[in-house]
């Protein structure tokens, strides 16, 4: 499946990306190739294969998730240490690092 300049435009600003002409033609090559082996594995006859999804034959794998009644988890921190860490901290509230917002308000 061949790409044209418009939609590789068009995928670049839905990804917030500024790309030059070079990058351009070179996002359009790799994604038309990715695109073509998509459309090679769409034509593979699959009748008669059952679905898989898991390999290992594992149900769950996970722990149950309890923590501790002190809230705290099993991570206990020497409060000297904490005094210590919190204290090179170039801005800090309370026992807290405080940091520049990342999210827009």
């Amino acid at each position: 499946m061949g790409l044209d300049s418009k939609t590789i435009k068009h995928i670049a600003s839905l990804a917030r990306l500024n790309l030059t002409e070079k990058e351009g033609e070179k996002m359009k090559t790799e994604l038309s190739s990715i695109l073509g082996y998509i459309e090679q594995l769409n034509n593979v006859n699959t009748e008669g294969v059952e679905p898989l999804f898991q390999t290992t034959g594992l149900v769950n794998s996970m722990r149950e998730d309890n923590p501790p009644a002190g809230g705290r988890g099993d991570f206990e921190m020497d409060e000297q240490l904490n005094g210590k860490l919190i204290g090179q901290a170039p801005d800090k509230q309370e026992r807290f690092i405080k940091v520049k917002s990342i999210l827009n308000k």
